[in-house]
């Protein structure tokens, strides 16, 4: 199944290598010169010479001008979500769990130019916070390290795929395709929210627009929900495998988990991100062990006697 011939060009369009190129300069580009007029800002701040009657956390210490680079790094990490969905199911997943960690990370910079410093540092939920932070974005590292080793050599891809393999292809080259302006929309409609909030304060009715840190990503996950979920019951029309069908659930859950840790504070929000990508984590080791040691064919061969045991061979 190949994708009309007006999709499949405005897919080449946004997907391609070429413009996963072009992107990723622009993206630098803009990093770095946003991180220079966020230094600016703050020394203008400083110097007196840009009088704001309460400066925002992200202008009172020149360590928060990270935080601006470090948005950017994270519009290009969507940006490489999308790319890899049709691409491999494993890397797409892989990258939520970066995006959330660099989210983290991202975090830790703008409190770090808060911190208090005080002998009694468990005493500051803001400190506290911050140490929460830190200890779940290595442990994060190690954990997305570890998914990614799963990835193990295989044969090449044969040169004609099977039907059912490129039908769902196609789909997910069609989703990601799909995904790609309704991301744009929503980051524009986060930015002009967050923006009218932080003129009016007043009008920010809304409390996810309250915290920075959530900014489109909260809503950016709400939309990967439902993309997993349509990959979960389109992969049915591919294979009705257990071990595949258990992965797709357990990886929608994995992303609902994450969702959830943008509604709660302190501990708990980098704990149910942890949870979110162990289980992740867990969910592909056994995967795999089933493909490993069931083999690629045991649901096409029914046992002696028996039914279809419900495995196959799925990517």
């Amino acid at each position: 199944m190949a994708l009309p011939r007006k999709f499949a060009a405005l897919h080449r369009g946004l997907l391609s290598k070429e413009t996963k190129k072009r992107a990723e300069r622009a993206v630098l580009g803009v990093a770095i010169a946003g991180f220079l007029v966020h230094l600016a800002l703050i020394g203008a701040v400083e110097a007196g010479l840009l009088v704001v009657p309460a400066p925002a956390e992200l202008l009172r210490n020149p360590i928060a001008a990270i935080y601006t680079p470090f948005s950017f790094i994270l519009v290009y990490e969507v940006y490489l979500l999308v790319y890899y969905l049709p691409r491999s199911l494993s890397t797409y997943v892989g990258k939520q769990y970066e995006i959330i960690t660099l989210i983290l990370i991202r975090r830790s910079f703008k409190d770090l130019a808060g911190l208090s410093l005080t002998a009694d540092w468990f005493a500051s939920a803001h400190d506290r916070q911050f140490t929460y932070d830190l200890a779940a974005s290595a442990l994060l590292f190690f954990l997305i390290y570890v998914f990614y080793r799963q990835d193990r050599p295989r044969r090449p891809a044969p040169r004609v795929r099977p039907a059912g393999v490129a039908r769902f292809v196609a789909v997910k080259k069609a989703l990601a395709t799909a995904l790609v302006p309704v991301l744009l929309a929503l980051a524009g409609y986060s930015f002009a929210h967050w923006l009218a909030g932080a003129l009016r304060p007043a009008a920010a009715a809304h409390a996810s627009f309250q915290d920075i840190n959530n900014v489109f990503f909260e809503q950016f996950f709400a939309v990967l929900i439902v993309a997993d979920v349509l990959l979960l019951l389109l992969s049915f029309f591919h294979t009705d495998a257990f071990h595949a069908v258990v992965r797709n659930s357990g990886f929608v859950i994995s992303t609902i988990l994450i969702r959830l840790s943008f509604s709660v504070g302190g501990f708990l929000n980098p704990a149910l991100v942890v949870a979110a990508v162990v289980f992740g984590l867990v969910i592909r080791v056994v995967h795999d062990r089933f493909e490993r040691h069931l083999g690629p064919t045991a649901a096409r061969v029914p046992p002696r006697g028996g039914a279809p045991t419900g495995f196959a061979d799925e990517r």
